[in-house]
């Protein structure tokens, strides 16, 4: 029984005097009067609990404040943008520079009260997190990719790289599959434009380090020609590039709320309406609600201080077994290619040397099987000898091929600027015996003063072709 009921009991049923009650329960004589004047119009629903919230308030936000504050709540969702409490409090500045305002905490209230905030009690407290962040722009780039789907299901890569300082996204770009090239080609069309950084964080991707591979990928030793500092973050712990990860959130939501793209030409259009948003309208909380834009501008720009140290060449030792095809396997900026050895030579163990793009392969008593040096071809057509396999680099789409396979006599070789290997067989007669016993030597440059003899020499000889670097 409460207290109230048995106040009221007491005078009541007992007929003791409201002074008496009030004397022996430690209460005042006008809470006993009123507990009495309640039960008597109500009964016992009188003596229940009753808010005590005041009938007005008078600094309470306008009903059509509020409805404002919801209207623009709806347009953030709508366009796919960041719709908080903080970010619509940037908007109604704009709207209403000269106007009071209801604090961040009154919008939350407001959308909360409304039905549009979701309580999320499972997420970790902001608190808990270590937080980092450069100095001046262009002090840190953070990059990394992310996947999106075409509206016809198609599976594609998108980069996104992010200033650490003022947020600014310098370049999102849409590809099928990113390769290590065109992570270097995304790079310097962004530096082109804003500069080069003086560090670049990333993930551990298989385009961003070859670390787990013993060697050094295409990013890596760019980065260190142009003496700029290059960190990863740790395995499993995405939270150390936090600021890219939640820009692919940001990212994601304006796409889902945007027509699907269908190629991805269109896609990179969307990017680009994306990137002019988020860097010129969108105010960023983590910069005190500025634009990403303002502050990439607001200070001087860092620059590399490392010295650039040229890393031409990638050197690295390989155990092998020749399988019963007669093929070992490399990887070579990050994609796996194949070296036909020749099928006597079939679960022979193997070393293959690896200085840059020269690849020498050895059976593990020193003997020289075979020699591959890879050239760069720019592009052209230029004729050379016969028996052309058909490079494996070559797409089966919207691009000529370099070459057809088989046939006799001189051919003409359609090339582009992927990178290839002319290797130089043996006479057949040398390679009527053991494989092991032939010598393949790698041919020299195509270029303009050697084409001639190279040439020359393919018409006595069979040439092969064989990719050791993507497009």
């Amino acid at each position: 029984m409460s207290l109230a009921r048995l106040v009221v009991t007491a005078v009541r049923v007992e007929g003791r005097t409201k002074a008496e009650v009030a004397r022996d329960y430690g209460v005042s004589q006008r809470w006993v009067y009123e507990l009495c004047r309640r039960f008597d119009a109500g009964g016992e629903a009188g003596l229940e609990p009753r808010s005590r919230r005041p009938r007005r308030s008078p600094q309470r936000t306008a009903e059509v404040l509020e409805d404002e504050i919801v209207a623009i709540r709806k347009e953030l969702a709508d366009l796919g943008a960041d719709a908080g409490a903080q970010t619509i409090r940037v908007h109604l500045e704009r709207r209403h520079p000269d106007q009071q305002l209801p604090s961040i905490a009154t919008i939350w209230r407001i959308l909360s009260r409304r039905g549009f905030v979701t309580p999320q009690p499972h997420k970790r407290p902001r608190s808990s997190f270590i937080r980092f962040e450069a100095a001046m722009p262009n002090e840190r780039w953070q990059a990394d990719i992310t996947h999106w789907r075409l509206a016809s299901g198609t599976e594609v890569e998108i980069l996104n790289v992010i200033d650490d300082h003022s947020r600014f996204l310098i370049a999102s770009v849409a590809e099928r599959i990113f390769k290590a090239a065109d992570v270097v080609a995304s790079f310097h069309g962004a530096a082109s434009t804003h500069g080069l950084p003086a560090s670049l964080l990333t993930d551990n991707g298989a385009v961003f380090t070859a670390v787990p591979r013993k060697g050094l990928c295409a990013i890596e030793l760019e980065t260190a020609a142009l003496g700029i500092r290059y960190l990863h973050s740790s395995p499993y712990h995405p939270q150390t590039c936090g600021k890219v990860e939640r820009l692919h959130q940001t990212l994601k939501g304006w796409l889902a709320r945007h027509e699907p793209a269908t190629t991805v030409e269109e896609l990179q259009a969307e990017l680009g309406r994306f990137r002019a948003y988020y860097n010129d309208v969108r105010p960023h909380r983590a910069i005190d609600r500025r634009t990403p834009s303002e502050a990439f501008v607001a200070r001087p720009k860092a620059a590399p201080s490392l010295p650039g140290v040229p890393m031409a060449s990638h050197l690295r030792v390989r155990r092998d077994r020749i399988d019963i095809t007669g093929v070992i396997t490399l990887r070579h900026n990050s994609r796996l290619h194949h070296i036909g050895l020749g099928r006597r030579l079939a679960g022979t163990r193997v070393l293959a040397l690896v200085d840059g793009l020269r690849v020498r392969v050895i059976t593990e008593d020193g003997e020289l099987v075979r020699e591959l040096i890879s050239v760069r071809a720019a592009t052209t057509s230029r004729t050379v000898g016969p028996d052309m396999e058909r490079c494996r680099d070559t797409r089966r789409h919207d691009a000529a091929r370099h070459h057809t396979s088989g046939g006799r006599g001189i051919r003409t070789l359609e090339t582009h600027s992927c990178a290839y290997t002319l290797s130089r067989r043996a006479p057949s007669s040398a390679r009527a015996g053991h494989r092991g016993e032939s010598t393949e030597r790698a041919g020299a440059s195509l270029t303009s003063p050697h084409l001639a003899a190279e040439i020359r020499r393919a018409t006595s000889d069979a040439y092969a072709v064989w990719p050791l670097a993507v497009r």
